[in-house]
């Protein structure tokens, strides 16, 4: 056994002790009211890489008069191992706003173990899969006397949830201390508990904002109803013909470009254990599930485009009856994305189509507020293949190969401005309600997840 792998298990207790730490802090990056909690978070994560023997350890700002308001960048590296590949180590320490907060049992900066599980928002989604990392890099620096078995460097953001805008700048720029041959990324989950995962195709999205205007201001109902045209039903009038009745877009051409799955794939998905019943009661919790005719569960989710309202926002929603015709009316739309879309032709195309559906005497704007491309990873690289034995190993089980429906922007900013593959190693599970209240990452898959990544590093390294 590696005796990394031993260290990481004599402290074990330690490291989620230091987790747990970390999660108090409230890093929501999408609130400017806690642009010092996230700050705080990634001083104390750069303080820690340096602890362990990383070098050259500094933030990186991104707050920018073109980017005003960012978040910074975590970076570290130790670059001793001449002759080896180099690793580039990515993960994010912001987080979900919690709300809503009445649904959670713990609070959500209070880490509180339950049945094996720790709770806290930041638990998986990346807080505990992103520390996974450095406490790898800590017990082999620790076994080996200060040494690597290959080339590191860490990059943690602050923006994940929010875009990561910062950072595509940052890698569109190709700096020197990014060269890598390729980028370990623990941001997905497993397919199912104890069932070895390696994620090797994602979604992309655009998520926007759809802006209805009519009067010049908010009118009296009583006296204006009837003749002024109202954006909050104009734009509930398009949001219905963005989809029809079977779950299919409408938008024109949005469908052209797509590259199905494989028939091999398609094989190795039906082959996976998944229970569509068990997955509708459980993690969905709704009566029916939903989608266009012909797909099955896991090609809607992962091969498939997709269009999503996420709120409607203007008029009155206070306590008690205003008689309002608001002025404005606006909508978050997201559409996921799937290999060979891009998010600038889908957006010129919602776009276009929004206008041309517009109802009478109502004006519409569209915003793109933050996008990212969809992916598939080649899986017969050199470093899939090491982490498929590094899981191997540990686990014990034999590897199965996914695609996520969720988007991971940096995983194609890293393969369009770096040239560097993505080994997309999570070690999350179906229902540790990321985005959601209760968020949770099970204990033992921190610990194996630590030990995993070890072993892949060591195989990396020989």
């Amino acid at each position: 056994m590696s005796s990394a792998i031993d260290f990481a298990r004599q402290h074990q207790s330690r490291f989620l002790e230091e987790l747990k730490a970390l999660l108090r802090i409230p890093s929501v990056s999408t609130d400017p009211a806690h642009k010092a909690d996230v700050r705080h978070a990634a001083e104390v994560l750069a303080a820690e890489l340096k602890r362990i023997g990383l070098e050259n350890v500094r933030l990186i700002e991104t707050d920018t008069p073109a980017h005003p308001g960012g978040h910074p960048l975590v970076y570290a590296d130790h670059l001793h191992a001449p002759g080896k590949p180099t690793a580039l180590l990515y993960g994010h320490y912001d987080v979900q706003p919690p709300d809503p907060l009445d649904e959670w049992l713990s609070p959500a900066f209070e880490p509180t173990e339950r049945n094996g599980n720790l709770y806290a928002r930041g638990a998986v989604d990346d807080k505990g899969q992103m520390y996974m990392h450095v406490k790898a890099l800590e017990s082999l620096l620790v076994a080996n006397n200060g040494q690597l078995p290959l080339n590191v460097r860490v990059l943690l953001e602050g923006e994940e949830e929010v875009g990561g805008e910062g950072i595509a700048t940052y890698v569109a720029s190709k700096p020197a201390d990014l060269a890598a041959d390729f980028a370990l990324v623990s941001d997905t989950e497993m397919f199912a508990p104890g069932l070895p995962t390696l994620c090797v195709g994602l979604r992309g999205m655009i998520y926007t904002e759809i802006e209805v205007r009519g009067a010049k201001t908010d009118l009296h109902s009583g006296m204006y109803g009837g003749a002024a045209p109202n954006p909050f039903v104009a734009l509930a009038q398009i949001i219905a013909r963005l989809k029809d009745e079977s779950g299919r877009i409408l938008i024109p051409g949005l469908y052209d470009k797509i590259i199905p799955p494989s028939p091999e794939e398609l094989a190795a998905w039906q082959s996976l254990p998944f229970d569509e019943e068990h997955y509708r009661l459980t993690e969905v919790g709704s009566s029916t599930l939903v989608g266009e005719p012909g797909y099955s569960v896991l090609e809607h989710t992962w091969a498939r485009p997709t269009l999503d309202v996420h709120g409607i926002m203007g008029g009155f929603t206070g306590v008690g009856a205003k008689t309002v015709i608001p002025a404005k009316a606006t909508a978050k739309v997201s559409i996921r994305l799937v290999p060979a879309m891009t998010p600038t032709e889908t957006f010129a195309q919602l776009s276009s189509y929004v206008q041309s559906i517009l109802p009478p005497g109502v004006e519409a704007q569209v915003r793109l507020i933050h996008s990212g491309d969809p992916c598939l990873i080649p899986v017969d690289n050199p470093y899939v293949r090491a982490a498929t034995a590094a899981l191997h190993e540990v686990w014990a089980k034999e590897t199965v190969f996914i695609r996520s429906g969720g988007s991971i922007p940096i995983v194609g900013d890293f393969a369009r401005n770096l040239n560097l593959p993505s080994v997309m190693m999570g070690f999350g599970l179906p229902d540790d309600n990321l985005h959601a209240p209760n968020e949770k990452f099970l204990i033992s898959n921190f610990y194996l997840g630590i030990e995993s990544i070890i072993r892949f590093l060591e195989l990396v390294g020989a």
